[in-house]
């Protein structure tokens, strides 16, 4: 049997022992060859991975990793973990500090609980839901907002990049872009940004600690459809999130729906 707080010991032990096994990587001078689907792979997921997977799934808990073949036995499986072991290749490969180790964990297909570290910056988000969310040891306390006017929107910068932040110039709110939606959602879970979303689908591993943070804390993490995801499904994949702080959630799904 175990306790919420458990679940975060645990999230927070892979976590160090996730930090141990990066050491002997340096960002920005880290060899990388293309996957099937061309996105870059190095020995540092692969390491990291190698430590979530020993240190997280007990008997009868299901497993989903961006750098693991899928296995369906864990539709049937009440609790899985859901990881990326390193969100942000591309930045870790390009020495750019927005990348990240990012733990999910999923019961009923709901993100419950998660743990997010940025060794490059020394960021560390852990929560769960009806613990709240602490960055670095200390408990988040996240700010209601009324409006997004004078608010710092975190994007991604491959879609702004590609041009389909565009249409929100001139609006009252700072776009900046930023690599690993994993790290966004942390960040605004922990309050030192207001909102983030994404216009394109993301798979599970991207977003379920993020989601389950951002919920922890009290923000709202849903699609671009104003509904909560699904997690552990068969497909994987999300079309699209927004992640807010409390009070934002309407004025950000209007502004999506009408832009």
């Amino acid at each position: 049997m175990t306790t919420r707080r458990s679940d975060l010991d645990r999230i927070d032990e892979a976590l160090h022992r996730a930090v141990a096994a990066l050491s002997p990587f340096t960002p920005g001078a880290v060899a990388a060859r293309p996957k099937h689907d061309g996105d870059p792979l190095t020995a540092a997921d692969t390491a990291v991975n190698d430590v979530l997977e020993a240190t997280l799934p007990r008997v009868g808990e299901g497993w989903l990793s961006e750098e693991t073949a899928d296995d369906a036995r864990r539709l049937s499986c009440r609790r899985v973990w859901v990881v990326d072991p390193v969100d942000g290749t591309r930045e870790f490969i390009e020495g750019i500090p927005e990348w990240c180790v990012s733990i999910g964990l999923v019961e009923d297909g709901v993100p419950v609980a998660g743990g997010i570290c940025n060794p490059a910056t020394g960021d560390t988000m852990l929560g769960a839901i009806g613990l709240g969310v602490t960055h670095n040891g200390v408990a988040v306390d996240l700010p209601e907002r009324d409006g997004l006017a004078g608010a710092t929107v975190l994007a991604s910068r491959s879609e702004v990049r590609r041009g389909e932040w565009d249409r929100f110039d001139g609006a009252p709110f700072t776009v900046q872009p930023m690599g690993s939606v994993a790290y966004k959602l942390a960040r605004v879970a922990a309050g030192l940004d207001a909102v983030t979303w994404t216009l394109t689908p993301k798979h599970e591993w991207d977003v379920a600690a993020g989601c389950a943070l951002v919920a922890a804390a009290g923000g709202v993490a849903v699609g671009l459809d104003g509904r909560l995801p699904a997690f552990n499904t068969a497909a994987t994949k999300l079309d699209g999130l927004v992640a807010c702080a409390p009070g934002l959630a309407p004025a950000v799904l209007e502004l999506l729906a009408i832009g």
